[in-house]
């Protein structure tokens, strides 16, 4: 099936439009109508081939909501007309110790990513939701019950959404903790949001004090602007856990001094590059640690999902037409958008 999309065919060319092929729904298959597809920093990394093994033509998009319209013979879970929700992962192994677990996101065999992952179909690899439509196995397809009027903004749920929420969740974010937020973008926006709805006592680090009322307006309980040294050593060893968002290289000193003992900090951010080694003395003697986090297995995105459907919660957003998505990605670099850019998918049709 002829599918209208936009992707690029280099690293250092533009997106552009083009017409893909999506296959015939198989037995387990669903077919789904994008309606809407938020714009991750992901995207920029792997169209510009920051990351390595990107494949041409690229079409990014990992942040998809839509509507079911049509089902393969044996999917019972589905029925065409339900609003449903594809995240970063379409496929894995299904038989690892990780997928065993429910955390596909770390299937020893590799994950198959909603775009540029390994596939049977053309063009060899899996091409992502800047795109009309989309077909995906019953299992990796997630269910949304959010309001009509939501479903843009809940689209950047399936990454930024469950990208926070996950290790919130793994570290036991909520009442009697104290939890950081590194960055007030498309993570991190997100990251205050839920951190603040589990019950945490939530603080938001941010490099601009323009941000204070902002971040104070998602939810923060307290905002520190992290070039302030005052007011970063007013906080010295007291956080039991501080999420890092932010997507360029730096040090993590800056944060692993906040630690308690046993405190960790968790990096959920992709850098252009490595990060400066950090200062072993600073982790040793207080049993602290520095983790990663890996977006989350279905399940648990679906538990995001219905939690964030209970409590109200979506992303702040800007809707933009697909023709203005380089645009958006310069925006983006500057961050000149509060907090995510989502593409309103009717626009592919023009």
């Amino acid at each position: 099936m002829t599918t209208k999309a936009y992707g690029a065919y280099a690293a250092d060319k533009p997106l552009e439009a083009l017409d893909i092929q999506r296959r015939t729904p198989g037995a387990h298959d669903v077919q789904i109508d994008i309606a809407y597809c938020g714009v991750c920093h992901s995207d920029v990394h792997t169209v510009r081939s920051e990351w390595p093994g990107t494949q041409y033509p690229c079409v990014p998009g990992h942040e998809i909501v839509g509507h079911v319209s049509a089902i393969g013979a044996d999917v019972r879970s589905f029925k065409v007309g339900d609003t449903v929700g594809v995240g970063c992962l379409v496929g894995s192994c299904g038989h690892c110790s990780s997928c065993n677990d429910g955390l596909e996101q770390y299937c020893e065999r590799g994950m198959i990513g909603t775009y540029n992952g390994p596939t049977a179909d053309a063009p060899g690899h899996t091409l992502g939701g800047y795109s009309q439509r989309i077909v995906v196995r019953d299992d990796f397809v997630l269910r949304v019950t959010h309001a009509p009027e939501q479903l843009a903004a809940v689209a950047p749920l399936l990454c930024a959404g469950i990208t926070t929420y996950s290790p919130l969740r793994h570290w036991n974010a909520g009442p009697g903790k104290k939890v950081g937020i590194v960055g007030i973008g498309g993570l991190g926006h997100m990251g205050v949001k839920l951190a603040h709805a589990m019950g945490a006592r939530t603080v938001a680090f941010t490099t601009s004090d323009s941000k204070r009322a902002a971040a104070k307006g998602l939810g923060a309980d307290m905002v520190v602007v992290s070039t302030n040294a005052a007011e970063m050593a007013q906080h010295a060893g007291s956080f039991d856990l501080i999420i890092n968002t932010v997507s360029a290289s730096h040090s993590l000193d800056t944060y692993t001094s906040l630690l308690r003992r046993d405190g960790t900090l968790v990096l959920v951010g992709g850098p252009e590059k490595p990060h400066p080694t950090p200062n072993y003395t600073a982790l040793v003697m207080k049993r602290r640690a520095i983790a990663g986090s890996l977006i989350g297995g279905i399940a648990e995105t679906q538990e995001m999902l219905d939690f964030c459907a209970a409590k109200g919660i979506v992303a702040d957003i800007e809707l933009i037409p697909a023709q203005q998505i380089n645009a958006a990605y310069e925006r983006m670099l500057t961050s000149d958008v509060k907090y995510r850019f989502v593409i309103d998918s009717a626009t592919l049709a023009k």
